[in-house]
């Protein structure tokens, strides 16, 4: 009588992976989380690979010497997290690899566009976004995720991948991405604050709704193979309105706030996790997510082969 149903195949992994070697340092305020190394980004993948999750989304901590204002080092041939996908792709060619197509891991600024005179300069960034996605496609990334929220970039780089003969690659277009507070632990495992200012220039504020119809329609149009909704919880309502609208798969980013709130509960003992924990993910399924990125990934494949689910 059940009506929702989750299991590991719903579930992409975000991975955060730092250049070097035999490095795996957890992020503070994402317990159990940590930045891998190659050596040890390739362990994780085996060991989720044989615990059924398929799909990982990787995210490159960036030194701050290789940043400068145009992301220059994003499509460089020495960039580690091209390497990084080319070999994941080369030991596990049945995993499937989702890159992240924005400007602040590479920034100098922090912001995901070109900065000019204090301003997000949107045109030129989708140059940037254009070169980054071909560069992560030759890669063998499977997907790509833009999370920029540019206007405009998903047909822009859509365009790009066409151009090159990666007609096969699918774009997960961060649809509706909104300005939220729970994006912190994220920016720290990947050191990618802005510098000045805030992203509520291009991202949604939270509180409109009709706005991400808006996102919806431009990205489906414009060629996005995913609509993705941003962070997960404080927006189930848009998860369901944009999945009642549309034909493809809605993806929902269960984010690293929301992870971090219920790990700090678990922890204070003021909250039973391994109930709590697939509950929050059955509430963005039920919402109506196909995909649902998130960090408990691992661990609800864990707990799904034990049978404690």
């Amino acid at each position: 009588m059940r009506e929702t149903h989750l299991g590991v195949e719903n579930l992409i992994y975000p991975l955060f992976v730092v250049d070097g070697q035999n490095h795996k340092s957890e992020v503070k305020s994402l317990p159990g989380q940590f930045r891998l190394s190659l050596d040890h980004l390739l362990k994780e993948v085996e060991e989720c690979m044989n615990l059924g999750v398929k799909c990982f989304d990787l995210f490159p901590a960036v030194d701050d010497a290789l940043k400068d204002q145009m992301a220059t080092y994003s499509y460089s041939d020495k960039n580690f997290y091209l390497r990084y996908i080319q070999e994941v792709k080369k030991r596990f060619p049945e995993a499937i690899i989702m890159t992240d197509v924005a400007m602040d891991p590479y920034s100098s600024d922090g912001h995901d566009g070109v900065v000019k005179d204090g301003k997000i300069v949107n045109d030129e960034t989708l140059e940037v976004l254009a070169k980054m996605t071909v560069a992560q496609a030759q890669a063998g990334a499977d997907i790509i995720g833009p999370s920029d929220m540019m206007d405009g970039r998903v047909e822009y780089i859509r365009e790009a991948l066409d151009d090159e003969g990666f007609t096969d690659v699918s774009i997960m277009s961060y649809t509706a991405k909104y300005a939220s507070a729970f994006y912190g632990p994220f920016r720290d495992a990947l050191d990618s604050a802005p510098k000045f200012g805030d992203k509520k220039t291009y991202q949604m504020d939270p509180a409109n709704k009709r706005e991400a119809r808006v996102e919806a329609e431009l990205d489906y149009i414009e060629g996005a193979d995913y609509l993705m909704i941003k962070p997960a919880l404080c927006y189930l309502d848009i998860i369901h309105m944009i999945k009642e609208e549309y034909p493809v798969p809605i993806a929902a980013y269960n984010v690293s706030g929301e992870y971090a709130m219920l790990k700090a509960a678990a922890q204070n003992g003021w909250i039973e996790y391994d109930r709590a924990m697939p509950e929050m993910l059955l509430s963005i399924r039920r919402a109506g997510a196909d995909v649902i990125l998130t960090y408990f990934a691992k661990e609800f494949a864990q707990m799904a082969k034990s049978g404690a689910l």
